[in-house]
């Protein structure tokens, strides 16, 4: 929060709402022989705390996040980090990214999972579809596939931009595993994350709130474009202090 606030930068909700499930995931579930392909990649702010989390990147580097010169831009660049591994943001993009490193992965037999985090509004683009069909063809039981659905993109809501309520019920009529989870719930999170035996990809719809935490953004259009004000950051500060 204090990193997108001293930059200016908004985008803070998308970046709350997956926040929890790429901590869980980093934390307790990948291992070394991964990947990890951030298809939203204006959630990148989320993704540089993780890694910040484990020692990858310090607090100097946060300073430097969206600056001149920076390592650190609003968008992942595969310049960065050796952990990202391509540059995303032009979303619809990153799930065609994934799939590909999978199959490569089934082809040469290397004992990896590919982890690709998309978010729900993503799925307007037909690139997804044509990924998940490729994926499901080649029964890429190396592939999960995590939805963050907060339910709110750039111009409204999903369902009233694109109808798209059904998402978990549109991707599974692929004949792909779909499995609902509370993307705010770490024990569930813990659960739905853990290896499935079973043939082709998974994808796992996580429940979530854009914003989620902040009073003031959660479930708000606001929060997808909007940097914080000082009023905002103090009172944000404030309500996370309570918490803890």
């Amino acid at each position: 929060m204090r990193m997108h606030y001293e930059a200016g930068i908004g985008h803070l909700g998308g970046n709350l709402s997956c926040l929890d499930a790429m901590m869980v995931l980093h934390h307790t579930v990948l291992r070394p022989e991964d990947a990890f392909v951030l298809s939203k990649g204006h959630s990148v702010g989320a993704y540089y705390i993780v890694l910040w989390s484990l020692g990858l990147l310090s607090d100097a580097d946060l300073k430097t996040f969206c600056r001149d010169g920076t390592r650190l831009p609003g968008h992942p660049s595969c310049h960065a980090q050796p952990e990202i591994l391509f540059s995303t943001g032009s979303l619809g993009h990153g799930l065609s990214l994934a799939v590909g490193l999978a199959l490569s992965g089934k082809l040469r037999h290397r004992h990896r999972t590919v982890w690709c985090l998309m978010s729900d509004g993503e799925w307007q683009e037909g690139a997804c579809w044509e990924a998940l069909i490729l994926a499901r063809r080649n029964d890429l039981d190396n592939l999960v596939v995590l939805v963050d659905v907060n339910r709110l993109q750039g111009f409204g809501t999903t369902e009233d931009v694109a109808r798209f309520s059904d998402l978990p019920e549109r991707i599974a009529g692929f004949g792909v595993q779909v499995t609902r989870v509370p993307g705010h719930n770490v024990t569930e999170l813990c659960s739905a994350l853990s290896p499935v035996p079973g043939h082709g990809p998974r994808v796992l719809c996580l429940e979530t709130v854009k914003g989620h935490g902040l009073s003031f953004f959660e479930n708000r259009m606001e929060s997808h474009y909007l940097p914080l004000t000082e009023t905002q950051y103090l009172q944000a500060r404030q309500e996370l202090a309570d918490l803890a």
